[in-house]
């Protein structure tokens, strides 16, 4: 067993967190001694009752090591490690950075440098547009956007920088094998292919109220900034919030209506210190130190950014003048679902084309 299999290995035992491990390495140096380790010798470890050092002293008879290294290979995924290049810079910085990271799909260095876009799951349409706009224009200047893979707010923002054809990583709750929600199935197959889908857990491990703060770190800790979109006072996405703010980010809040619950977390953030984020540029601006060249707004109306074929494929499609629902326009390009949403959406926010209420869409003459 070589101290990657150890690390692994002690992820995959009850009681075994980031702390313990710390106080664990300082007393044995490394993982695989920690492995090798008595009962006698651990307990005498601070921080390591009964029940944490039988579990380790006995790891062979629960724990499953090749089975959960065979999992990974044949899921296509990779365990990293903090002695991996892979494993984020700026998670190391934190005091809990995570044992151990299941991968899928690439993490590249620029991503430390990416900000979190993170919110409530039951938002507002106001909530998704800015989550989508925010997820697009970040994208577009170069940055990754890091969120839950949550419905809601996550989506948007994961949605926005796919549209936008930049890098994207979603940070899970639950087994890298999961989809949570169900109906990010589409979505979490998509992520791979231009950023990472990212998770401390082993696989099947299932969703529960533990795992969502635990996530949240992961989010706040490997970037630059957290954005809360729309967040009511008990919503996770001020979890992820407070943690950036005690790993020493910067934490940015999007207003909201004054007479809406979505709304309050924003404003609680903004009261106490939050700044204040109307548009990309109140990000961006906050980073300007990384990025002197980056380019600070998405194409616009009338913008000469050229169409991808799907995109002109959906806009022909509307170019009758008429309302139509995203089935006639799948029926009319014979594009996938998947594909004619991810059109739409870029659509907007090249505001090319514009939604009306039940989902509808009609395109936009540009103006000269």
């Amino acid at each position: 067993m070589d101290a990657r299999e150890a690390y692994i290995a002690l992820n995959l035992i009850e009681n075994v967190g980031p702390a313990r491990l710390r106080h664990l390495e300082e007393a044995f140096g490394d993982p695989v001694s920690i492995l090798q380790a008595s009962r006698s010798r651990l307990l005498q470890v601070e921080g390591i009752g009964e029940e944490t050092a039988t579990s380790i002293s006995e790891w062979r008879s629960n724990v499953d090591l090749d089975g959960e290294l065979q999992r990974s290979e044949e899921f296509g995924c990779r365990i990293i490690t903090r002695m991996d290049p892979e494993y984020p810079s700026s998670l190391k910085e934190i005091y809990d950075p995570p044992i151990v990271l299941y991968v899928k799909g690439a993490l590249l260095p620029q991503d430390n440098r990416g900000v979190a876009v993170v919110g409530s799951r039951q938002t507002t349409s106001y909530g998704m547009e800015v989550a989508r706009k925010l997820g697009y224009q970040l994208a577009y200047a170069g940055v990754t956007v890091v969120s839950g893979g949550a419905r809601g707010i996550d989506t948007g923002a994961h949605l926005g920088a796919l549209a936008a054809k930049g890098r994207t990583i979603a940070v899970l709750g639950t087994g890298i094998n999961l989809v949570f929600p169900a109906e990010n199935s589409e979505l979490f197959r998509r992520i791979p292919e231009s950023g990472a889908l990212v998770t401390q857990f082993p696989f099947n491990r299932s969703a529960d109220k533990q795992s969502f703060p635990i996530r949240n770190r992961i989010v706040a800790g490997m970037t630059m900034g957290t954005v809360v979109v729309e967040a009511n006072l008990t919503s996770g996405a001020l979890i992820t919030a407070n943690f950036a703010t005690d790993y020493g980010r910067q934490v940015f809040a999007v207003p909201g209506r004054i007479d809406s619950p979505r709304s309050r977390g924003c404003h609680d953030l903004i009261k106490k210190g939050a700044k204040l984020c109307e548009g990309v540029e109140d990000i961006l601006s906050e980073f300007e130190y990384l990025f002197p060249s980056m380019p600070t707004s998405a194409p616009g109306p009338g913008s000469s950014a050229p169409l991808t074929d799907n995109e002109q494929r959906v806009l022909d499609a509307l170019a009758n003048g008429e309302e139509q629902s995203t089935d006639q326009v799948i029926h009319a390009t014979g594009l996938a679902p998947g594909a004619v949403s991810v059109a739409l959406l870029s659509l907007e926010l090249k505001r090319r084309v514009q939604q009306l209420p039940g989902k509808l869409f009609v395109r936009r003459e540009i103006v000269q």
